[in-house]
């Protein structure tokens, strides 16, 4: 079993990549199609600056993956890293099924 200081960075620097709204926003456009990062500053509305930094947050937690073209630079999904969380999440499912539902009464 992982404790709080054994959980892998992956899983950690994933779902604090997930925490932000704008970065959410960002891989749903992603799950389309790949973008460069004009079209989703037109399509989010906000400053190329502004971006860059989620992105960057973004591609640090593997979420994305990035090619460069001529001068523009694309995102994509990192689908293997989002079949991590998902497995760590799985776990918990798991507990569900099997530990009863306990309440603060429950507690000694």
């Amino acid at each position: 079993m992982q404790t709080p200081s054994t959980v892998p960075n992956a899983i950690v620097s994933g779902f604090h990549a997930l925490s932000e709204p704008l970065r959410i926003k960002v891989l749903e456009l992603l799950r389309e199609r790949e973008l460069c990062v004009c079209d989703l500053c037109e399509i989010l509305e906000v400053s190329q600056s502004k971006l860059s930094f989620h992105l960057k947050t973004l591609k640090e937690a593997d979420l994305v993956i990035s090619r460069q073209e001529g001068r523009w630079i694309y995102y994509s999904l990192n689908l293997p890293q989002f079949e991590v969380l998902e497995e760590y999440l799985a776990n918990y499912h798991r507990l569900i099924q099997v530990l009863p539902a306990r309440s603060c009464q429950d507690s000694p």
